[in-house]
């Protein structure tokens, strides 16, 4: 009898953009594990350079059905990822890869998380990550100057790491180490009040040293800024000539005419432009002289003062359609591309109290109606054109923020933006690495990011290591929230969740409901029954011992 050949345990990747580029890269080079990849074809987006690559195994196929998960051999997968942006034909797919291997593995790319936590009791084992969701915090870190992102965007709200001291008490989720941001100490102390960094919801609330401009209500600012923004800069010069013209007419009416008060000479002056001054040929050269010139001049009064009422008209129906742009004195944060990672990083600059003006030319555009309904203003118009740019008040903002899905278009306006400001704090969304590093140095950009590489290790991390589905930086520690289901017979059935937390590894942070929101935060005399599920925050040791404590016949020391 031939022996048996056992097949080495891989992985499946399905799609070709540049998230399952990047995931294949860190599957094979990080955790070098053989990734057998499905895609539509060899020679379209990335898959020649999917295919080149080493421990990489192409499967072709135009669809995701039964015929190219046996091709790609599912039934000895470890684990499937779902990386199209399409999230019903995501779910529809990993539907069907369940129901050829029940149990499998299943990872799938979401833009909104709210229903994959939903629809996660439909599936045995499977993360629902947004790529989206795991940039945003590094390009709205970027953007307000700090190390390293400190926040994250979980179901239904924001945390951030801070100071005990300047967050209030009712917003503490946890204590999370003793010392600052860049040496803390340890991590979970079992003190939970002696822990000098927290965790904490984002309320909306401005507080240090997330936001480092304040806003001044400036009357005499708003209204110069009103006045200037009802004329265009050609129809603004025009009319200053046309100022000059009638102040220079009444101050030599006034000298010809012998008038002794000015408001006289201002009278004569403005008739004459209006077409009221009749001929007279009695009138002296001089005088003649200068009532023709003002007389020509107020030829063109009519047609300006109809431009600028128009113009003021338009300015005042975009003013309604975008909401209240106000003057923020060089705070606000200007974020170009309002798609699945711009309406994350406009949320989370909101959640954390900072004002945010949007731009996008799409009004269908998915963070459009996320601005409307949280009454950030919007500007529609396309941003590599100077007057979006200057709609937005970019010359007087804090930074800018371009994260649209066109590097091309992101480099434009940073261009743009940066002829506004030279000073100006920009933040770039740009896939090529080495060019993302080249334009950094040339022009002075304050950062560049790709989505990809930001999301692929979190994507890998979750194929790999089940639990693990968003990480959140603590000085030079990487803490790891992660989701454990309450099992039949485990250590933790029938314990409250108070003896859940594990000193210096773990701490549970909310808790989930079968078919209800989480609770936030979890109540600590709440005894633990099947079906519940702990979110917890903790380091990589720490996921290690709750999987220990929350699966049955694994419990080992706390």
């Amino acid at each position: 009898m031939p022996p048996i050949t056992r097949r080495k345990p891989h992985v499946i990747v399905c799609g070709d953009n540049p998230l399952a580029f990047r995931l294949v890269e860190e599957l094979t080079i990080r955790y070098r594990v053989e990734v057998r990849v499905i895609l539509p074809s060899r020679k379209r987006n990335r898959a020649p350079e999917i295919a080149a690559m080493a421990n990489v195994k192409v499967v072709e196929a135009d669809r995701l059905d039964e015929e190219a998960f046996r091709n790609a051999r599912i039934d000895s997968a470890r684990a499937v990822a779902f990386m199209e942006q399409d999230d019903v034909g995501n779910i529809h797919a990993a539907l069907r890869a369940q129901e050829i291997k029940p149990g499998v593995r299943l990872v799938v790319r979401i833009f909104n998380t709210n229903l994959g936590r939903r629809l996660g009791e439909l599936f045995t084992d499977c993360a629902f990550l947004s790529d989206a969701s795991i940039a945003a915090p590094s390009f709205v870190a970027a953007a307000l100057g700090e190390v390293a992102p400190n926040h994250a965007r979980l179901p239904g709200r924001t945390l951030y790491v801070a100071r005990r001291r300047e967050v209030p008490t009712n917003k503490i989720i946890c204590g999370l180490a003793r010392g600052d941001f860049t040496d803390p100490g340890e991590v979970f102390p079992e003190d939970h009040d002696s822990a000098d960094l927290v965790l904490a919801v984002a309320d909306g609330q401005v507080r240090e040293p997330l936001r480092r401009g304040r806003f001044r209500w400036r009357p005499h600012v708003l209204l110069w800024t009103g006045i200037r923004g009802m004329f265009g800069r050609r129809l603004w010069i025009v009319t200053m000539l046309m100022v000059a013209v009638l102040v220079v007419g009444s101050v030599l009416y006034g000298i010809a005419l012998d008038h002794e008060h000015w408001y006289d000479s201002l009278y004569f002056t403005l008739l004459t432009a209006a077409g009221g001054a009749e001929p007279n040929e009695h009138l002296d050269g001089d005088v003649k002289v200068i009532q023709t010139v003002v007389m020509l001049s107020g030829i063109a009064l009519v047609p300006l003062v109809t431009a600028a009422v128009v113009d003021g008209m338009v300015s005042a129906r975009l003013a309604a359609t975008v909401g209240r742009l106000r003057d923020f004195t060089r705070s606000h944060i200007v974020v170009v591309g309002l798609g699945n990672v711009g309406s994350r990083v406009m949320i989370q600059l909101h959640d954390l109290g900072l004002p945010v003006v949007a731009v996008d030319q799409d009004p269908n555009a998915i963070g459009v109606r996320i601005a409307q309904e949280r009454r950030i203003p919007v500007i529609l118009g396309d941003a590599t054109q100077a007057e979006t740019l200057r709609a937005a008040r970019v010359a007087n903002c804090r930074a800018l923020v371009a994260v649209t899905s066109d590097d091309v278009k992101n480099l434009e306006a940073a261009l743009h933006a940066r002829s506004m400001s030279r000073d100006l704090r920009i933040v770039l969304r740009l896939f090529d690495g080495d060019l993302a590093a080249l334009i950094q140095r040339r022009f002075t950009i304050a950062a560049s990011r790709s989505v990809a590489s930001l999301a692929a290790p979190d994507f890998a991390t979750a194929m790999l290591e089940r639990r693990v589905f968003d990480t959140i930086p603590v000085g030079r520690r990487v803490l790891m929230f992660a989701e454990f289901p309450i099992a039949v017979g485990s250590e933790l059935h029938g314990r409250a969740v108070c003896t859940a937390h594990i000193p210096g590894k773990a701490r549970v942070i909310a808790l989930g409901r079968s078919g209800a929101d989480p609770l936030w935060p979890a109540p600590p005399d709440r005894v633990l029954v099947p079906d519940d599920r702990l979110i917890v925050l903790a380091t990589r040791d720490g996921v290690g011992q709750m999987i220990q404590r929350t699966e049955p016949g694994l419990s080992g020391p706390g």
